[in-house]
């Protein structure tokens, strides 16, 4: 499968992510789903936190937050929130918390193998009475994927410039986001999953389905099994 890649100014994370477009992303409606899903939990383990686009937002609103990520040029952007350097796969702190946040769809990874690290990772850092918030890109969100979608937000230009399926459960694509004169790619490949797919790969990390918190399902909460 084709390796992530990305292209543009600034410092690109290993996962292809462009350091100085992440800052500038706004949180958007993810805090507050979180904030609602979390309840009382007030300590929160971000995995894959970037830049703090999300860690910076929930300490606002009063939560103690850990941001992790494999990208020291990311974290470097995080300000007020306990940082650790680290890939998620390998990760293993001797903490646990209310909230395990897996945001940013990486879940769909194309690596089973990886999935299933990542999964057991929040399991790992998980209060028996807490719970995993994780986003995922449903399939039928994938199938509808075309070449040259996009769209303008924020004064940012979003367009899927290159798409292809090299198999029925994988799809490639390159994302083009233009900032005013700035102009980054993100090419990556990511896994097709079904809900019965997910809750699969959920049970065999030890977590199950609770809610989900969106109408389109794309946030879900996980809880351990019993």
């Amino acid at each position: 499968m084709p390796p992530s890649s990305g292209s543009g100014p600034g410092p690109i994370a290993p996962d292809g992510c462009a350091v100085e477009f992440y800052v500038l992303l706004p949180p958007g409606e993810d805090p507050a789903i979180i904030q609602a899903a979390a309840g009382d939990g007030r300590t929160i383990l971000d995995l894959g936190s970037g830049p703090g686009r999300i860690a910076h937002a929930l300490a606002a609103l009063g939560f103690s937050v850990v941001a992790v990520d494999e990208s020291p040029d990311m974290l470097a952007r995080v300000v007020g929130v306990e940082t650790v350097c680290a890939r998620i796969q390998d990760l293993r702190l001797d903490r646990r918390f209310d909230t395990v946040l897996l945001a940013s769809y990486l879940v769909n990874t194309p690596d089973d193998h990886e999935r299933r690290r990542l999964l057991d990772t929040c399991r790992h850092h998980l209060a028996e009475d807490g719970g995993a918030l994780i986003q995922w890109q449903p399939a039928e969100i994938q199938d509808a994927w075309v070449r040259g979608q996009g769209g303008t937000k924020d004064g940012m230009t979003f367009t899927m410039t290159e798409l292809s399926r090299p198999a029925p459960d994988l799809v490639s694509a390159t994302m083009r986001y233009e900032v005013g004169p700035r102009t980054w790619t993100h090419s990556f490949t990511t896994r097709r999953l079904t809900q019965d797919a997910l809750k699969a790969e959920l049970r065999a990390a030890g977590l199950v389905v609770d809610v989900y918190l969106t109408p389109d399902r794309t946030w879900l909460r996980a809880v351990p099994a019993a």
